[in-house]
């Protein structure tokens, strides 16, 4: 069986595409490094990388090791975490993923009632799109994920819990010129940049019908909170679930357009898991506080 330091090292060397970088990052020699490849190489019974003047790249054999070299890594390290949870949860860590929207309120909100429960277990959170951490979870690099689950829904390797829905609003900064005018039709916001997260299939579609736009988002960011910045700064308007703008909107920071319903979505958060595959004490933890929060409702917007 490969040593998991040789997988870790051709990881590496993957991902920096070039041994003297991936030697620094693994703290070894080059000479050091490139044996390690080489060993593994003649364990496999394969050339994993061509070597050219510029660097690396990999073989196809190469590709489909790096794939499961990291399934490797990520399960060793998730096995090495519960190990060391299992009782008091005194030390360990836990690895969790989260779309924009959850990103934004729900997500931290958890994470900072687990952290002052459990100090000593260490953290990481990935915010990514729903795709994006689903194939995370696949390759066990995380645990668990909070996202829009509607492009997920059939999929029989994951464990999918849907979370409370909050109605979608429209919103822009306080001084928009849109608020001053009456009736606001859907003219009227096609004259405005829409900015967004990445959309699920059936919000971009339905978005498509009602505004005449092929691409109906001007501005796609995956990342929520330059979205409000971008919104507080300038003209551009955006679409959010109402609890994550909600603070903004009763400080007013941000304001909420009068828009038609037809344009509306609720959210459709979910917290996401391998099917067929326990969680370790931290994320069980972390999960049943996450389920409370979610309880904990947002009265809807008043427009």
């Amino acid at each position: 069986m490969n040593d998991l330091r040789q997988l870790r090292h051709f990881v590496a060397l993957a991902e920096h595409g070039h041994f003297a970088r991936a030697a620094a990052a693994v703290h070894l020699s080059q000479p050091a490094l490139s044996r390690s490849i080489q060993a593994l190489e003649a364990g496999l019974g394969c050339n994993l990388v061509d070597r050219h003047s510029r660097g690396i790249s990999l073989t196809a054999h190469g590709s489909l090791v790096l794939e499961h070299a990291r399934r490797l890594l990520a399960g060793s390290q998730a096995l090495n975490s519960a190990v060391s949870q299992l009782g008091n949860l005194a030390s360990g860590e836990l690895r969790l993923g989260a779309g924009p929207y959850p990103a934004a309120r729900l997500v931290p909100r958890t994470i900072g009632q687990f952290a002052s429960a459990y100090p000593r277990v260490q953290v990481h959170l990935l915010i990514d799109n729903w795709e994006n951490l689903r194939l995370r979870l696949l390759e066990d690099s995380i645990e668990l994920f909070v996202a829009d689950i509607r492009e997920l829904q059939g999929d029989s390797r994951l464990h999918i819990q849907p979370l409370q829905r909050s109605p979608g609003v429209i919103f822009c900064r306080p001084a928009h010129p849109l608020l001053s005018q009456a009736p606001r039709s859907l003219a009227d916001l096609g004259n405005y940049p829409l900015a967004g997260t990445q959309l699920p299939k059936e919000v971009a579609e339905q978005l498509k019908r009602l505004s005449g736009r092929e691409q109906p988002l001007g501005i796609e960011c995956d990342n929520f909170m330059v979205l409000k910045a971008l919104v507080a700064e300038s003209d551009v308007i955006s679409m959010a679930p109402w609890d994550v703008v909600a603070e903004e909107v009763r400080s007013g920071h941000l304001a909420l357009l009068d828009v038609p319903a037809a344009l509306l979505q609720h959210s459709a958060y979910g917290l996401v898991s391998r099917a067929g595959q326990s969680l370790s004490p931290a994320a069980s933890q972390w999960q049943r506080l996450l389920l409370e929060l979610d309880q904990q409702t947002v009265a809807p917007p008043i427009q």
